[in-house]
Protein backbone atom coordinates (compact mmCIF):
# COMPACT_ATOMS: atom_id res chain seq x y z
CA UNK A 1 0.00 0.00 0.00
CA UNK A 2 1.46 3.11 -1.23
CA UNK A 3 2.22 6.06 1.50
CA UNK A 4 -0.29 9.19 0.69
CA UNK A 5 0.54 13.01 2.11
CA UNK A 6 -0.83 13.21 5.61
CA UNK A 7 -1.39 16.96 6.93
CA UNK A 8 -1.32 17.81 10.95
CA UNK A 9 -1.71 20.20 13.48
CA UNK A 10 1.22 20.34 15.88
CA UNK A 11 1.49 21.97 19.32
CA UNK A 12 4.82 23.78 19.48
CA UNK A 13 4.78 23.45 23.25
CA UNK A 14 3.01 23.99 26.60
CA UNK A 15 0.74 27.23 26.39
CA UNK A 16 0.43 30.07 29.10
CA UNK A 17 -1.99 32.55 29.13
CA UNK A 18 -3.96 33.39 25.91
CA UNK A 19 -3.51 30.77 22.95
CA UNK A 20 -1.81 31.91 19.63
CA UNK A 21 -1.50 30.92 16.00
CA UNK A 22 1.81 30.77 16.38
CA UNK A 23 1.41 28.37 19.53
CA UNK A 24 0.55 25.67 16.60
CA UNK A 25 1.90 24.34 13.44
CA UNK A 26 1.27 22.68 10.02
CA UNK A 27 3.10 19.75 9.15
CA UNK A 28 3.49 17.63 5.96
CA UNK A 29 3.97 13.54 7.04
CA UNK A 30 3.04 10.69 5.58
CA UNK A 31 1.19 7.12 6.22
CA UNK A 32 0.27 4.07 4.85
CA UNK A 33 -3.21 3.60 4.45
CA UNK A 34 -3.45 0.06 5.24
CA UNK A 35 -3.57 -1.35 9.43
CA UNK A 36 -0.14 -2.18 10.88
CA UNK A 37 -0.13 -6.11 11.41
CA UNK A 38 -1.95 -6.98 14.94
CA UNK A 39 -3.86 -3.76 14.87
CA UNK A 40 -6.90 -5.28 17.13
CA UNK A 41 -9.38 -2.65 18.22
CA UNK A 42 -7.80 0.06 16.01
CA UNK A 43 -9.09 1.84 13.11
CA UNK A 44 -7.94 3.87 10.01
CA UNK A 45 -9.76 6.76 9.73
CA UNK A 46 -10.43 9.74 6.71
CA UNK A 47 -10.87 12.43 9.14
CA UNK A 48 -13.84 14.72 7.64
CA UNK A 49 -15.20 17.67 9.83
CA UNK A 50 -13.22 18.69 13.47
CA UNK A 51 -14.71 20.17 16.08
CA UNK A 52 -12.82 23.68 17.71
CA UNK A 53 -14.65 23.41 21.59
CA UNK A 54 -13.50 25.82 24.49
CA UNK A 55 -12.00 22.67 26.84
CA UNK A 56 -9.38 22.39 24.44
CA UNK A 57 -7.53 25.56 26.34
CA UNK A 58 -7.23 23.58 29.33
CA UNK A 59 -5.28 20.42 27.20
CA UNK A 60 -2.36 23.02 26.03
CA UNK A 61 -1.47 23.68 29.49
CA UNK A 62 1.66 21.93 31.07
CA UNK A 63 -0.11 19.36 33.08
CA UNK A 64 1.64 20.23 36.56
CA UNK A 65 -1.08 22.94 36.14
CA UNK A 66 -3.96 22.09 34.29
CA UNK A 67 -6.64 21.56 35.63
CA UNK A 68 -7.11 18.60 32.52
CA UNK A 69 -4.26 15.72 33.08
CA UNK A 70 -4.91 14.82 29.57
CA UNK A 71 -3.00 17.83 28.35
CA UNK A 72 -1.70 17.69 24.91
CA UNK A 73 1.84 16.41 23.81
CA UNK A 74 4.26 19.43 22.57
CA UNK A 75 5.60 18.11 19.05
CA UNK A 76 2.46 15.77 18.33
CA UNK A 77 -1.15 16.67 17.02
CA UNK A 78 -3.62 18.23 18.70
CA UNK A 79 -6.89 16.36 19.52
CA UNK A 80 -9.99 16.86 19.60
CA UNK A 81 -14.10 15.54 18.85
CA UNK A 82 -14.19 15.02 14.86
CA UNK A 83 -16.67 13.25 12.40
CA UNK A 84 -14.15 10.27 10.01
CA UNK A 85 -14.94 7.79 7.56
CA UNK A 86 -13.58 4.39 8.24
CA UNK A 87 -11.02 3.11 5.87
CA UNK A 88 -10.21 -0.17 7.93
CA UNK A 89 -11.20 -1.63 11.14
CA UNK A 90 -9.11 -3.65 13.33
CA UNK A 91 -12.77 -4.10 15.84
CA UNK A 92 -15.79 -5.97 14.82
CA UNK A 93 -17.99 -2.77 15.65
CA UNK A 94 -17.14 -0.38 12.33
CA UNK A 95 -15.80 -1.81 8.77
CA UNK A 96 -14.93 0.37 6.03
CA UNK A 97 -17.04 3.14 4.72
CA UNK A 98 -19.03 4.07 8.29
CA UNK A 99 -18.81 7.37 9.29
CA UNK A 100 -18.79 7.58 13.00
CA UNK A 101 -17.88 10.77 15.66
CA UNK A 102 -15.66 10.64 18.68
CA UNK A 103 -12.37 11.56 19.28
CA UNK A 104 -9.76 11.69 16.88
CA UNK A 105 -6.30 14.12 15.90
CA UNK A 106 -5.71 17.01 13.96
CA UNK A 107 -4.80 15.53 10.95
CA UNK A 108 -6.34 14.49 7.71
CA UNK A 109 -5.90 10.32 8.43
CA UNK A 110 -5.59 8.88 11.96
CA UNK A 111 -4.79 5.39 13.78
CA UNK A 112 -7.13 5.61 16.30
CA UNK A 113 -8.38 2.97 19.28
CA UNK A 114 -11.74 2.00 18.90
CA UNK A 115 -12.52 2.95 22.37
CA UNK A 116 -12.13 7.12 20.90
CA UNK A 117 -14.95 6.31 19.11
CA UNK A 118 -18.12 7.29 20.78
CA UNK A 119 -21.03 6.31 18.29
CA UNK A 120 -21.14 5.46 14.62
CA UNK A 121 -23.82 7.69 12.54
CA UNK A 122 -27.08 6.18 11.57
CA UNK A 123 -28.92 9.27 10.57
CA UNK A 124 -27.69 10.96 7.16
CA UNK A 125 -30.71 13.09 6.34
CA UNK A 126 -28.99 15.84 8.33
CA UNK A 127 -25.34 17.56 7.76
CA UNK A 128 -22.63 15.69 9.20
CA UNK A 129 -21.18 18.54 10.04
CA UNK A 130 -24.06 18.38 13.05
CA UNK A 131 -22.35 15.42 14.53
CA UNK A 132 -19.47 17.88 15.68
CA UNK A 133 -22.30 20.12 17.13
CA UNK A 134 -25.98 19.48 17.65
CA UNK A 135 -26.17 16.13 17.36
CA UNK A 136 -22.30 15.57 19.04
CA UNK A 137 -21.05 16.24 22.11
CA UNK A 138 -22.35 20.56 22.11
CA UNK A 139 -25.70 18.79 21.51
CA UNK A 140 -25.18 16.35 24.50
CA UNK A 141 -24.10 18.60 26.38
CA UNK A 142 -27.00 21.01 26.04
CA UNK A 143 -29.55 18.35 27.04
CA UNK A 144 -27.73 16.91 29.76
CA UNK A 145 -26.74 20.05 31.80
CA UNK A 146 -30.17 21.57 30.63
CA UNK A 147 -32.66 18.56 31.36
CA UNK A 148 -30.70 15.84 33.79
CA UNK A 149 -28.62 18.66 36.01
CA UNK A 150 -31.15 21.58 35.11
CA UNK A 151 -34.12 19.76 35.66
CA UNK A 152 -36.66 22.82 34.33
CA UNK A 153 -40.07 22.97 35.21
CA UNK A 154 -42.38 24.92 32.81
CA UNK A 155 -42.64 28.01 33.13
CA UNK A 156 -39.28 28.55 35.14
CA UNK A 157 -36.61 31.65 34.19
CA UNK A 158 -33.75 30.42 32.28
CA UNK A 159 -30.80 32.57 32.21
CA UNK A 160 -27.61 31.24 29.42
CA UNK A 161 -24.05 32.81 29.27
CA UNK A 162 -22.04 32.30 26.08
CA UNK A 163 -25.57 31.59 24.80
CA UNK A 164 -25.30 32.35 21.04
CA UNK A 165 -22.12 29.55 21.26
CA UNK A 166 -22.38 25.40 19.96
CA UNK A 167 -24.12 24.80 23.46
CA UNK A 168 -25.94 27.78 24.43
CA UNK A 169 -27.65 28.25 21.26
CA UNK A 170 -29.34 24.74 22.12
CA UNK A 171 -30.12 25.35 25.88
CA UNK A 172 -31.99 28.22 25.22
CA UNK A 173 -33.90 26.37 22.32
CA UNK A 174 -34.77 23.62 24.56
CA UNK A 175 -35.53 25.56 27.45
CA UNK A 176 -37.92 28.10 25.11
CA UNK A 177 -39.92 24.40 23.83
CA UNK A 178 -40.16 23.52 27.46
CA UNK A 179 -42.21 26.64 28.32
CA UNK A 180 -39.18 28.50 30.12
CA UNK A 181 -38.54 32.24 29.79
CA UNK A 182 -34.89 32.81 28.08
CA UNK A 183 -32.82 35.72 28.39
CA UNK A 184 -29.10 34.78 27.00
CA UNK A 185 -25.87 36.71 27.28
CA UNK A 186 -23.48 37.49 24.27
CA UNK A 187 -20.38 39.65 23.37
CA UNK A 188 -21.23 41.62 20.09
CA UNK A 189 -24.93 43.34 18.39
CA UNK A 190 -24.53 40.25 16.06
CA UNK A 191 -24.79 37.53 18.39
CA UNK A 192 -27.22 39.47 20.23
CA UNK A 193 -29.89 39.82 17.23
CA UNK A 194 -28.89 35.99 16.42
CA UNK A 195 -30.05 35.12 20.11
CA UNK A 196 -33.38 37.34 19.53
CA UNK A 197 -34.51 36.77 15.97
CA UNK A 198 -32.78 33.06 15.28
CA UNK A 199 -33.11 30.93 18.33
CA UNK A 200 -36.06 32.65 19.82
CA UNK A 201 -34.62 34.30 22.88
CA UNK A 202 -37.13 36.04 24.58
CA UNK A 203 -34.40 38.61 25.27
CA UNK A 204 -30.33 38.96 25.03
CA UNK A 205 -27.44 41.12 26.98
CA UNK A 206 -24.64 42.38 25.31
CA UNK A 207 -22.64 41.63 28.31
CA UNK A 208 -19.14 43.76 26.73
CA UNK A 209 -21.95 47.12 26.58
CA UNK A 210 -23.17 46.56 30.32
CA UNK A 211 -21.76 48.38 33.10
CA UNK A 212 -23.58 46.59 35.78
CA UNK A 213 -24.48 42.62 35.33
CA UNK A 214 -26.39 42.88 38.45
CA UNK A 215 -28.53 45.72 37.73
CA UNK A 216 -29.07 44.34 33.95
CA UNK A 217 -30.07 41.12 35.50
CA UNK A 218 -32.89 42.14 38.04
CA UNK A 219 -34.09 44.06 35.48
CA UNK A 220 -34.81 40.84 33.27
CA UNK A 221 -35.44 38.82 35.88
CA UNK A 222 -37.51 40.83 38.91
CA UNK A 223 -38.29 37.40 40.25
CA UNK A 224 -35.10 35.84 40.07
CA UNK A 225 -33.39 33.03 38.07
CA UNK A 226 -34.52 29.58 38.47
CA UNK A 227 -32.00 28.42 36.40
CA UNK A 228 -28.41 29.41 34.69
CA UNK A 229 -27.12 27.22 32.95
CA UNK A 230 -23.19 28.42 33.30
CA UNK A 231 -20.48 28.58 30.29
CA UNK A 232 -18.16 31.42 31.23
CA UNK A 233 -17.84 32.16 35.26
CA UNK A 234 -16.14 35.15 36.85
CA UNK A 235 -18.09 38.10 36.74
CA UNK A 236 -20.92 36.93 35.26
CA UNK A 237 -21.41 33.94 37.70
CA UNK A 238 -20.71 36.42 40.78
CA UNK A 239 -23.93 39.05 39.47
CA UNK A 240 -25.90 35.70 38.88
CA UNK A 241 -25.45 34.52 42.51
CA UNK A 242 -27.13 37.69 43.70
CA UNK A 243 -30.39 37.20 41.34
CA UNK A 244 -30.78 33.27 42.02
CA UNK A 245 -34.03 32.34 43.30
CA UNK A 246 -34.53 29.71 45.91
CA UNK A 247 -33.51 26.13 45.36
CA UNK A 248 -32.37 27.46 41.95
CA UNK A 249 -30.22 25.35 40.19
CA UNK A 250 -26.62 26.14 38.04
CA UNK A 251 -25.48 23.17 36.04
CA UNK A 252 -21.88 24.40 35.54
CA UNK A 253 -20.90 23.48 32.18
CA UNK A 254 -17.77 25.54 31.48
CA UNK A 255 -15.96 28.88 32.71
CA UNK A 256 -14.16 29.99 29.36
CA UNK A 257 -13.34 33.48 30.61
CA UNK A 258 -10.77 31.77 33.08
CA UNK A 259 -9.34 29.25 30.68
CA UNK A 260 -6.42 31.47 29.40
CA UNK A 261 -6.11 33.66 32.86
CA UNK A 262 -2.43 32.81 34.98
CA UNK A 263 -4.36 34.56 38.10
CA UNK A 264 -8.42 33.22 38.44
CA UNK A 265 -10.92 35.63 39.09
CA UNK A 266 -12.40 35.32 42.47
CA UNK A 267 -16.32 34.80 43.05
CA UNK A 268 -17.28 36.64 46.06
CA UNK A 269 -21.11 35.83 46.42
CA UNK A 270 -20.91 32.05 46.97
CA UNK A 271 -22.92 32.89 50.41
CA UNK A 272 -25.91 33.19 48.37
CA UNK A 273 -25.23 29.59 47.36
CA UNK A 274 -26.38 28.40 51.13
CA UNK A 275 -29.17 31.80 51.87
CA UNK A 276 -30.60 30.20 48.94
CA UNK A 277 -30.43 26.57 49.00
CA UNK A 278 -29.02 26.87 45.65
CA UNK A 279 -27.20 23.69 43.75
CA UNK A 280 -24.48 24.22 41.92
CA UNK A 281 -23.08 21.40 39.95
CA UNK A 282 -20.30 20.37 37.69
CA UNK A 283 -20.75 18.07 34.89
CA UNK A 284 -19.18 16.35 32.48
CA UNK A 285 -20.79 15.31 28.88
CA UNK A 286 -19.23 11.69 28.96
CA UNK A 287 -21.27 11.04 32.13
CA UNK A 288 -24.45 11.00 29.88
CA UNK A 289 -23.57 9.65 26.42
CA UNK A 290 -25.59 6.71 27.77
CA UNK A 291 -28.88 8.62 27.30
CA UNK A 292 -27.63 9.74 23.43
CA UNK A 293 -30.36 7.36 21.65
CA UNK A 294 -32.81 9.56 24.17
CA UNK A 295 -31.69 12.24 23.23
CA UNK A 296 -31.65 11.97 18.78
CA UNK A 297 -34.93 10.94 19.29
CA UNK A 298 -36.14 14.17 20.84
CA UNK A 299 -33.85 16.26 18.86
CA UNK A 300 -34.22 14.68 15.63
CA UNK A 301 -37.58 15.38 15.03
CA UNK A 302 -37.23 19.18 15.88
CA UNK A 303 -34.47 19.38 13.52
CA UNK A 304 -36.58 18.09 10.72
CA UNK A 305 -39.39 20.14 11.13
CA UNK A 306 -37.18 22.94 11.52
CA UNK A 307 -38.38 23.89 15.50
CA UNK A 308 -34.32 23.49 16.42
CA UNK A 309 -32.02 25.59 13.81
CA UNK A 310 -28.29 25.51 14.60
CA UNK A 311 -25.83 27.71 13.07
CA UNK A 312 -22.22 26.83 11.85
CA UNK A 313 -19.31 28.75 11.45
CA UNK A 314 -17.59 26.98 8.71
CA UNK A 315 -13.41 27.00 8.04
CA UNK A 316 -12.21 25.16 5.39
CA UNK A 317 -8.74 23.33 5.31
CA UNK A 318 -6.82 22.09 7.91
CA UNK A 319 -4.07 25.07 7.89
CA UNK A 320 -7.46 27.18 8.77
CA UNK A 321 -7.03 25.04 12.06
CA UNK A 322 -5.04 27.20 14.49
CA UNK A 323 -6.70 30.38 13.38
CA UNK A 324 -10.15 28.81 14.01
CA UNK A 325 -9.42 27.52 17.40
CA UNK A 326 -7.84 30.65 18.75
CA UNK A 327 -10.54 32.50 17.12
CA UNK A 328 -13.36 31.18 19.48
CA UNK A 329 -11.33 32.80 22.60
CA UNK A 330 -11.97 35.84 21.08
CA UNK A 331 -15.41 35.47 19.83
CA UNK A 332 -15.01 35.78 16.54
CA UNK A 333 -16.79 32.45 15.57
CA UNK A 334 -20.69 33.08 14.91
CA UNK A 335 -22.50 30.19 16.44
CA UNK A 336 -20.53 26.19 16.00
CA UNK A 337 -16.88 26.78 14.89
CA UNK A 338 -16.45 23.58 12.74
CA UNK A 339 -13.33 22.77 10.68
CA UNK A 340 -13.63 21.06 7.15
CA UNK A 341 -10.64 18.93 6.37
CA UNK A 342 -12.48 16.89 3.52
CA UNK A 343 -16.30 16.29 2.35
CA UNK A 344 -15.84 12.24 2.38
Amino acid sequence: MAEVKNKRVILKDYVSGFPKESDMTIVDSTITLQLPEGSDNVVLVKNLYLSCDPYMRTLMSNPQGSINPRAYTPQSPIAGYGVSKVLESGHKDYKEGDLVWGITNWEEYSLIPAAQIHFKIVNKDVPLSYYTGILGMPGMTAYAGFFEVGSPKKGENVFVSAASGAVGQLVGQFAKLHGCYVVGSAGTKEKVDLLKNKFGYDEAINYKEEQDLNAVLKRHFPEGIDIYFENVGGKTLDAVLLNMRLNGRIPVCGMISQYNLTEHEGVTNLAHIIYKRILLKGFIVVDFYHLYPKFLEFVLPHIREGKVVYVEDIAEGLEKGPEALVGIFKGRNVGKQVLVVARE
